[in-house]
């Protein structure tokens, strides 16, 4: 799951509520922090926090009642927090494709 080599997407939520650079700082957190640390489903979860006034993207594994389970890793930014961020956004690996969107976007919405 989550391979850099498949072609990845956001979502026209997703690009109306984040700026590019966020978008690619969650691709980078995904390559970079979880791939190889942390076992990956294909669906994965990160919440938008205020720190400071910068963004932290903090990825949690939800259970299967969509609650954050007992595994969470926060990633910090330079990134200025904004209260119209969203509160959440995801990452879909379908096997052939990779798309970031937000909640609303998905069919359980």
């Amino acid at each position: 799951m989550f391979e850099n080599n498949h072609s990845r997407y956001a979502s026209y939520g997703t690009v109306a509520a984040l700026p590019g650079d966020m978008i690619d700082a969650v691709w980078d957190i995904i390559d970079q922090d979880l791939q190889g640390v942390f076992p990956l489903e294909n669906l994965l979860t990160f919440k938008l926090h205020n720190n400071n006034g910068t963004t932290t993207f903090e990825y949690v594994q939800l259970d299967e009642d969509d609650h954050p389970g007992a595994l969470s890793a926060g990633f910090d930014t330079d990134f200025a927090y904004a209260p119209e961020l969203p509160d959440t956004v995801l990452a879909y690996d379908d096997g052939d494709s990779q798309i970031i969107l937000l909640p609303s976007e998905t069919a359980d919405h």
